[in-house]
């Protein structure tokens, strides 16, 4: 299907922003567990108020990402007034939030646990009303099928970002977390001076009325939005707050470490959505549009399983990402993997009712997964520790999947290659099963080696059931040369 190569295209674009540039903040991973003691839970605290901000940032931006594609499709509706509608709720709902934390931080920093460190709070505020801000014009470059400069903004802040931070904690030898904070916020401070050129060039109008429908569209998106973030960053924040361990931030800077192996299927996940959102929107109107989702699902699933054991097959050498004393959560990350392709799952399925502009279904879905991570963390973080935080966020994602799926298959049903995903998803489950029996008396290059093999069997599988071999670039003409002999 044409369109579907167009989705890969983009993906990869988009993908160099997010894959490429994650792999690049790996490199702090490293770094912050090396030159930030486990002991002085700063790492802890850094994960902790990140967990904070990502909430924060999904109310500000109120849905209007997802809003702008939806309403800039729409038969009469001029692209740049939905625009600045949208930057400009998104512009006001920022300066309140900055009022009242800069208004009320001695209050927030203690109730929060931060009383000692109110700038951290404070720099990450005006992150966070930056990063909402940009956030609209990065879905308008998404909207017009600029993902180049997308990639190339993306880039720019990821850069700098390692750049500054390799100064001061490398070459001028700080460990303290208020680093962290403040070179994010020179970083997001840089990145938004390019957007200054493309906001004079738009035609500014705002549109109460359209304003009106965009609102009824979007609240229902923030609430699902809200609920979703929560499953990602719940735990980090419920953490604190029920163990009873005295070192409670010292653990959770070992799990905010071992996740962020675990997060390459976010970035997969992500840069999926960047591409495929826009182009979901526009097809809505063709006749083959239910198709399309169907094997779309299919090999996103089919590249996140592989992704899946990629990671855990090379384990071995990708636990070394983390400093030594930070690792011993590792064991929890296939688990976390695995409810980050639910997260994937759920995300493909949310179209049924985003098309039919019933939003609100999302937003339940949302929130029952939320009720139960939150509900697994709250009940058994202070017996079992981070694998509470684990386990929820399996079991959250799971709920939310599930429910999508029968709801959606009685109020707008796609026929889904439901046979095709269980055999790559059993024959996925069978290789990893058996890269975890492999003997832990065997050396790491020994395990690779087999488990090499494991992953080869499995694209083997996809060559031979989804993926001609003559339709690869390069090799592909030696295919086709030699079917046509």
């Amino acid at each position: 299907m044409p369109n579907l190569k167009g989705l890969a295209k983009d993906t990869a674009i988009y993908g160099l922003s997010s894959i490429v540039g994650r792999f690049l903040n790996y490199l702090l991973v490293p770094l912050y567990t090396h030159y930030m003691p486990k002991d002085s839970g700063d790492y802890g605290a850094s994960v902790n108020i990140y967990a904070y901000t990502a909430l924060v940032l999904v109310i500000l931006t109120f849905g209007m990402e997802t809003t702008l594609f939806r309403f800039a499709n729409k038969d009469g509706e001029k692209p740049d007034t939905v625009f600045t509608t949208a930057l400009a709720v998104v512009v006001t709902l920022s300066v309140v939030f900055l009022a009242l934390i800069f208004g009320f931080i001695e209050p927030i920093s203690t109730v929060l646990d931060y009383e000692q460190h109110p700038d951290y709070l404070l720099m990450m505020a005006v992150v966070v009303a930056l990063d909402a801000i940009q956030a609209i014009p990065f879905s308008y470059l998404r909207f017009q099928q600029q993902p180049l400069k997308f990639a190339a903004l993306k880039l720019l802040f990821i850069v700098f970002n390692i750049t500054l931070n390799v100064l001061y904690f490398v070459v001028l030898g700080h460990t303290e977390v208020f680093y962290v904070f403040a070179i994010n916020l020179w970083c997001t401070g840089f990145i938004t001076f390019f957007f200054v050129p493309d906001l004079l060039r738009v035609k500014w109008h705002f549109d109460f009325s359209l304003l009106r429908r965009m609102l009824s569209y979007s609240w229902p998106i923030l609430v699902l939005g809200i609920a979703g973030i929560l499953n990602q960053t719940a735990d980090k924040i419920i953490y604190p707050l029920v163990c009873d361990d005295a070192d409670d931030m010292a653990q959770l800077g070992v799990y905010g470490a071992c996740v962020k192996v675990a997060m390459i299927m976010a970035m997969i996940t992500q840069a999926f959505r960047y591409a495929y959102e826009p182009l979901v929107f526009a097809k809505a109107k063709d006749r083959d549009s239910k198709e399309y989702y169907a094997q779309a699902m299919k090999y996103f699933l089919i590249f996140t399983l592989l992704a899946f054991l990629g990671v855990m097959g090379y384990m071995d050498v990708l636990k070394y990402i983390i400093g030594e004393e930070y690792r011993g959560a590792i064991p929890t990350i296939p688990v976390v993997m695995a409810a980050e392709i639910m997260m994937g799952i759920y995300f493909n399925l949310s179209f049924w009712y985003k098309l039919i502009d019933r939003t609100i279904w999302g937003a339940w879905f949302s929130l029952a997964g939320c009720v139960v991570l939150v509900a697994v963390n709250i009940i058994f973080i202070p017996r079992i520790g981070y694998w509470a935080c684990a386990w929820g966020g399996f079991a959250g994602y799971f709920t939310s999947m599930t429910l999508s799926y029968i709801v959606g298959q009685r109020k707008n049903p796609i026929r889904y290659p439901l046979r095709d995903i269980g055999l790559y998803t059993l024959l996925a489950l069978a290789l990893f099963c058996v890269m975890e029996v492999l003997p832990e008396s065997w050396s790491p290059v020994a395990r690779m080696s087999v488990n090499t093999v494991l992953i080869g069997i499995f694209v083997a599988f996809i060559i031979k059931k989804d993926l001609s071999l003559a339709s690869l670039p390069v090799v592909g003409k030696f295919f086709r040369a030699k079917s046509e002999k």
